[in-house]
């Protein structure tokens, strides 16, 4: 470049410039090698020239003005352009020429491996679009993606309709005193009917390549988009080695992130930033797609895992007794007494007789100094903190495996739901001073409860529960933990949790920590390790079935859905393989304006998708979560057409608020359907789905209680209800009501009044038998019922035989119950006595009875709990006597 001047102008943020002109400065460049090179000779002449200058002032304006004009004319820098601008101009050329093609890709990441790894890896921060596990080397998995000419890179452009690809090759450059390997990458999506065809070029650049770890920073730029120059998005792959998995193959861990950087500010940043998240979420769900037909996910590895080979590890003790003990005693306790008592013993061995002393006598040895004495009391409080420890551990040996399910066959044929519990870990301590936890699994109407863990807040469970064949697959399960504290106790919830089976994979589900929610849980960040498997022991024949009960619901013929679109309905809501469709139907979505969808039916879940001019709607609702559907009359604002509302439980749904029309004031969400092309052939589907659901789970709660009590309620009959005589029985509660005996007698009739006052107090589903005489004056009857959540937090149902008889003192009558409860934890343990002693008083033989009600527990075997549960039952069944009889009084006076 000749020697030219140039003007220096001020910044433009700079405003008390007195003067545009900042005066001149005189710039010459020489380019070694290039072809429009400055002589040498021409640079000694410059500087000749510049030494006899003494002033700039002494160079003819003219001059200058034709310099600068020619320069303008050969780079075409603007007059008010900066000297670093003609400068980087110069030098990103010298960069081009020093680039160099790279003759192989091994040679690319031999070149990366021995350069010095860029920075630019800790310092990116996006949002992850893809995250996934392949069972692959890592350095394999790097070449499939960019390697040239690669086959994936092949099938990617066909699946995504890309065409004009032009690929460069890997070239090494100097990039900040650093070497370098990148190439460049242009192509053209084609249209579709939302969008143009759009250029699009990219520039891959390896920040990290030691062999197996590799990370790629692309820049995306898209010109011809909207704003297109305003902005560019940069993404990082990242391959890194995988976890190990049962198999011993080598796994690799694929995480893709994005980033938006904009060039210059917009008013469009907010829509761009969310048209770029949709477009890309979008564009590697298919990347992802066919990457898995050319490497295997590990996920679907873990899934074809054998889950016995699973389980199994569970189901053997992993330490000896020898073992747990040496890892329970070695603690400053234990250790202090043994050094003690070895100490203790030596001097015994080492001392001699003393004489008596004081007030001592042959074999009475008393301190003779406060310092003995302290000793001693030292002694004694060690020696019994480490007694205590050990029986404690002796008992919780002993207890282990006794009050739990454990691991049994599963009875009919469906969904078979095994859930393994392995351990909790931070488990928030508890009010009182020992933490007994256990956990209680629900799903479809069932209930399952782990084993009592002794004192501790990391519990190691070990155990497998299974729960009985369902019908449909189940959606949800509940885990809830609580402390042990009887079975009458208002169980105090340490921490829930809910796992959705259509929100996890298979492989998320076979081991897997979940957090449990609640102010201690989160407190402590309390977590549970479980194991879940959901399988089907029907095969490909539950569609068929499960269509065929359904016809009969709807009265109309129902056909299995194509492979193509149940694949569609799956990857389109992100549900698993096992979710199939049932039917789809053209419908509105009624909010501010009807947005006009489809919405799809299937087993366990109900979706709506739209797509208004590639602003997606999208979610789906458990029915489970549905509390009722109702028909809602034409009317204008549903354009003449009749509307089915769907009312949510209360807090249930909130991932799909953003579709509904209204939230009522105890916090259910509506969502209204309207505009069906057959309404009543929709409407009759959509409600034999949700009524067929809701019966699935009430029927399997019944069946569930039936089966388990059945064999224990033929013995109750047969079983005498005079055992009592062999139980320790204490009074509960004692009264005396100005209430006549016979109309007291009332609450043990079985009329209206007995399942009224039962009901006030607890005891749902009341039912008796009728008196039958079992020996001359006297009666026997069986009454069962459930407790409510108040009563008892397992819901516990009650069998209970009675017997009725003349009292042996005074007039009156003596009421023996003998109740036996079940689906509690330890409730094959013991049983429940209660009698009631009615007499009338002598005193007045009309108007007044007095009441006596004790109560006693049966042992049938030995539990650490017997004092804690006799304890719990003592106090509820005496606070449930009084209600009793103080509601009797109020009801039999109203009646007078």
């Amino acid at each position: 470049m000749p020697p030219t001047w140039f003007s220096l102008r001020p910044k433009p943020n700079v405003h008390n410039m007195r003067t545009k002109d900042c005066g001149k400065i005189l710039l010459s460049l020489s380019l070694t090698g290039r072809n429009n090179y400055v002589e040498a000779s021409n640079l000694l002449d410059v500087d000749i020239e510049l030494e006899n200058s003494s002033s700039m002032d002494t160079i003819d304006s003219a001059e200058v003005k034709r310099s600068i004009d020619s320069l303008e004319a050969e780079t075409s820098v603007k007059h008010g352009d900066s000297i670093k601008q003609v400068i980087d101009l110069v030098t990103d050329d010298i960069y081009a020429s020093t680039s160099t093609t790279v003759s192989t890709f091994e040679e690319a990441l031999e070149i990366m491996r021995s350069s010095n790894q860029s920075e630019a890896l800790e310092s990116f921060q996006g949002d992850v679009v893809i995250t996934k596990t392949y069972i692959v080397d890592a350095k394999d998995l790097n070449s499939l993606l960019f390697k040239p000419n690669s086959e994936f890179m092949s099938n990617l452009r066909e699946f995504q309709g890309i065409s004009c690809y032009v690929e460069g090759p890997w070239t090494q450059s100097m990039e900040e005193d650093s070497l370098c390997v990148t190439r460049t990458i242009s192509y053209t999506k084609n249209s579709t009917k939302f969008a143009k065809s759009v250029k699009t070029m990219e520039e891959q650049k390896y920040l990290k390549a030691d062999g197996k770890n590799f990370a790629i920073l692309a820049k995306v730029c898209t010109p011809e988009v909207p704003f297109g120059d305003c902005f560019e998005v940069f993404l990082l792959y990242k391959i890194t080695p995988g976890p190990e998995i049962l198999s011993g193959e080598p796994t690799s861990k694929l995480v893709i992130s994005y980033n938006v950087e904009f060039k210059q500010t917009t008013v469009m940043k907010g829509m761009i930033e969310t048209s770029v998240h949709h477009g890309l979420k979008e564009n590697f769900e298919g990347y992802a797609d066919v990457l898995s037909r050319f490497v295997k996910s590990a996920e679907s590895s873990v899934h074809s895992l054998d889950k016995d080979q699973l389980l199994a590890p569970l189901l053997a003790d992993h330490q000896s007794n020898i073992e747990l003990a040496i890892k329970y005693f070695c603690n400053f306790t234990i250790i202090s007494v043994i050094v003690m008592g070895i100490y203790v013993v030596a001097h015994i061995v080492l001392s001699e007789s003393d004489v008596t002393k004081g007030l001592e006598f042959g074999g009475l040895d008393l301190p003779d100094s406060f310092g003995e004495l302290v000793t001693s009391g030292i002694l004694i409080l060690q020696m019994k903190r480490a007694f205590s420890m050990i029986s404690h551990f002796v008992q919780a040996r002993l207890r282990k495996g006794i009050d739990h399910h454990g691991f049994k066959t599963t009875h009919g044929d469906g969904w078979l739901l095994t859930v393994a519990l392995i351990e909790g870990i931070n488990l928030p301590p508890f009010i009182s001073d020992t933490l007994d936890p256990y956990v209680m699994l629900s799903c479809n109407g069932m209930t399952k409860t782990s084993s009592v863990q002794l004192q501790t807040q990391d519990p190691q469970w070990n155990e497998v529960i299974q729960f009985d064949a369902m019908q449909e697959p189940p959606s949800v399960l509940d885990v809830e933990l609580f402390n042990f504290d009887g079975p009458f106790d208002q169980q105090f919830s340490l921490g829930h949790a809910e796992i959705n089976f259509l929100k996890h994979t298979a492989s998320e589900l076979a081991d897997m920590w979940v957090p449990l929610e609640g102010k201690l849980a989160q407190a402590c960040q309390s977590q549970l390790h479980l194991r879940v498997f959901l399988e089907n022991s029907r095969g490909p024949e539950t569609i068929k079935h499960y269509l065929t009960k359904m016809e009969k619901e709807v009265g109309k013929k129902l056909s299995i859905q194509s492979p193509h679109k149940n694949s569609a309905f799956q990857k389109l809501f992100g549900l698993p393989a096992e979710e199939y469709l049932i039917k789809d139907y053209s419908c509105s979505l009624k909010k501010k304006i009807p947005l006009q969808g489809r919405l799809f039916v299937s087993a366990r879940v109900v979706g709506f998708y739209a797509n208004l001019f590639g602003h997606k709607t999208r979610f789906f609702l458990l029915w489970e979560d549905i509390e009722d559907i109702q028909v809602v009359a034409p009317s204008l604002a549903t354009m003449g057409s009749p509307a089915l509302l769907l009312i949510l439980k209360s807090g249930r749904g909130m991932e799909a608020r953003h579709g509904a029309k209204s939230q009522d004031e105890e916090g259910r969400l509506n969502f209204m359907f309207h505009s069906f092309v057959s309404f009543n052939t929709a409407c009759r589907t959509i409600k034999a789905l949700w009524r067929s659901k809701a019966l699935e789970q009430r029927s399997k709660l019944q069946e569930e209680q039936e089966g388990d009590d059945k064999s224990d309620n033929q013995s109750d009959v047969t079983e005498s209800v005079s055992s009592e005589e062999d139980v320790a029985m204490d009074e509960a509660y004692s009264v005396e009501l100005p209430i006549h005996i016979e109309s007291l007698m009332e609450i043990f009739s079985g009329s209206n009044l007995e399942t009224k006052i039962m009901s006030k107090v607890g005891c749902l589903d009341y039912s008796v038998s009728p008196w039958e005489a079992v020996q001359p004056n006297a009666f026997k009857r069986q009454v069962s019922y459930k407790f409510n959540r108040y009563m008892s937090i397992f819901g516990s149902e009650v069998i209970s035989n009675q017997l009725k008889s003349p009292s042996l003192v005074g007039n009156g009558w003596t009421i023996n119950d003998v109740m036996s409860l079940h689906n509690v934890p330890f409730g094959d343990h013991f049983k429940v006595h209660l009698k009631y002693e009615i007499q009338r008083l002598e005193a007045d033989l009309s108007s007044t009875s007095r009441c006596h009600i004790y109560v006693g527990v049966e042992w049938l075997k030995k539990t650490k709990f017997k004092k804690r549960i006799t304890k719990n039952i003592f106090d509820k069944l005496a606070h449930r006597s009084k209600e009793i009889f103080e509601l009797a009084e109020r009801e039999l006076a109203s009646l007078t």
